[in-house]
């Protein structure tokens, strides 16, 4: 790998386009390395994890509504909308697809200097692949340039201290990724790697307060939006420029202003695109930050017996978690039973005291509103807080994988002074977790969400596709989607 400092320049400094951050993106993406067996096999492992959380969120509305606005976009020849047999425009099966795998926050993370959910690449990726009828190869190897830029842009430029949504990682990400996809040139992928990142710049208030559907949305606008920046870039239009660097750009105006420094690692030419592998999916349906302390009170529960004696649970974690899911947010609405699931699933307070009551955690009955409002769980949640522990804090940047964590350590206090503690490093199923996913847990994660949703054979039939990703010609690549027999339909009318 190799770091580049980025800064920002004067317009009278003249920055050749080969020393810009886009470029040297757009340089990664038009190389035509290949693809590592084991990232191959990762990258159908992430298409069944997508697939398994779109298909149990089919009936939700946001993805009802999304679907329907796909619908209204017929296109020949087009690509798949999860659930349906339709064809529709690439763009709009990227919007319903891409709202559907992030419904339910329960698909791949990477946490580094900024979050990111890769996952959020394939939706795009995949309905451009489907339109111009490219095979499996190919598509494999647009969904590694998609995760290895999103990852690399997330390991050096930290958005969120600068109230910035992470989705302006993901727009340049799966640009860079669908340029790899078609083979176009640098110039090309370079203008639309820069047009994608000044068109999803959105602000951290939609995870923020009363977190909304749109949480779920935001991630398919940027994909939509990198379609159609790719699709102006292959006519000629042009993009601003700098985009990252310039006097009135990202940098200066958004993020660290005039004298920041980042350094943002890249591939080598030549090197393989591996990234990836450096990222994790979600054994739960909930924030990244809360997985290990759901696994972590899940262990505890039976040693503190009797919760209704609990007087304090203090969670001592990295800044991160304490100030995104934790106290140090000071949003009254993750205290709120009333509250959104988007907000309850970003509440580490709500997301404790249930898996304590329950000793499990599941997508639909651990958010229900009966669920919220039962009243030993208000009486939990509440005497749950965080504080930042400095050495959670480290750990969670620290730069050698093996000693990097996402958890936390739990003091419980009964009402007698006794306390229970206990703490923990990683979820279950993260990679140096006590049951790391493989090929085998992806499966069952899907068998579990598609059931009663997708039938037996069409399951079958969409894993076998998967699990061959790689092999696949261009009429299975179309293939790779998800019908279900029954969907709901909208209750509401909109424009299309």
């Amino acid at each position: 790998m190799r770091r580049y400092e980025v800064r920002v320049h004067a317009s009278s400094e003249d920055l050749p386009r080969e020393r810009q951050l886009a470029w040297r993106i757009a340089e990664v993406a038009s190389d035509p390395v290949a693809v590592a067996p084991e990232v191959a096999e990762m990258i159908g492992n992430r298409v069944i994890d997508n697939a398994a959380v779109a298909a149990a969120s089919l009936g939700r509305g946001p993805v009802v509504n999304a679907r329907a606005q796909a619908l209204a976009h017929p296109f020949n020849p087009g690509a798949g909308v999860f659930g349906t047999e339709a064809r529709v425009s690439p763009e709009w099966a990227a919007w319903a697809n891409g709202v559907a795998v992030r419904e339910l926050d329960f698909h791949d993370t990477f946490l580094a200097a900024d979050y990111s959910h890769p996952g959020d690449n394939i939706p795009p990726v995949l309905a451009v692949a489907q339109h111009r009828g490219l095979d499996g190869r190919a598509l494999v190897r647009g969904i590694a340039t998609g995760y290895e830029v999103q990852v690399d842009l997330a390991r050096g430029i930290c958005l969120h201290e600068h109230k910035i949504d992470h989705i302006a990682h993901l727009g340049p990400s799966a640009a860079a990724g669908i340029g790899t996809l078609l083979g176009l040139p640098t110039e090309i992928i370079y203008q639309a790697v820069g047009q994608a990142l000044h068109t999803t710049t959105t602000t951290r208030q939609s995870r923020k307060g009363a977190i909304s559907s749109w949480k779920a949305y935001a991630p398919a606008f940027a994909g939509k939006t990198a379609i159609e920046a790719v699709d102006r870039a292959m006519r000629g239009e042009g993009a601003p420029s700098p985009i990252y660097e310039g006097e009135d750009g990202f940098i200066a105006w958004l993020l660290g202003g005039p004298e920041a420094r980042y350094e943002v690692p890249l591939p080598e030419p030549g090197e393989a695109k591996r990234a990836i592998l450096d990222t994790y999916t979600k054994e739960h349906s909930a924030e990244y930050q809360s997985q290990a302390l759901i696994d972590l009170a899940r262990r505890m529960a039976p040693k503190i017996g009797d919760l209704s004696r609990v007087t304090d649970v203090e969670i001592a974690t990295s800044h991160h978690t304490h100030f995104v899911i934790g106290t140090g947010a000071n949003d009254p609405q993750k205290t709120d039973p009333d509250a959104s699931r988007e907000t309850l699933d970003h509440s580490i307070m709500y997301i404790f005291a249930v898996a304590l009551e329950d000793r499990d955690w599941h997508h639909e009955r651990s958010y229900a509103p009966e669920r919220a409002h039962r009243e030993s769980t208000i009486a939990l949640w509440r005497k749950v807080r965080t504080v930042e522990d400095p050495q959670w804090t480290k750990r969670y940047h620290d730069p050698d994988p093996d000693e990097r964590a996402f958890g936390g350590r739990v003091t419980v206090t009964l009402d007698d002074g006794t306390t229970v503690v206990d703490e923990i490093a990683v979820a279950d199923a993260h990679p140096r977790g006590a049951r790391p996913f493989a090929r085998e847990q992806y499966i069952a994660k899907f068998r579990a969400l598609a059931e009663g949703v997708i039938d037996r054979a069409e399951q079958d039939r969409f894993l076998d596709l998967a699990c061959r990703i790689e092999e696949l010609d261009a009429r299975e690549v179309r293939e790779l989607n998800l019908a279900a027999e029954a969907l709901p339909q909208p209750t509401e009318e909109g424009l299309f």
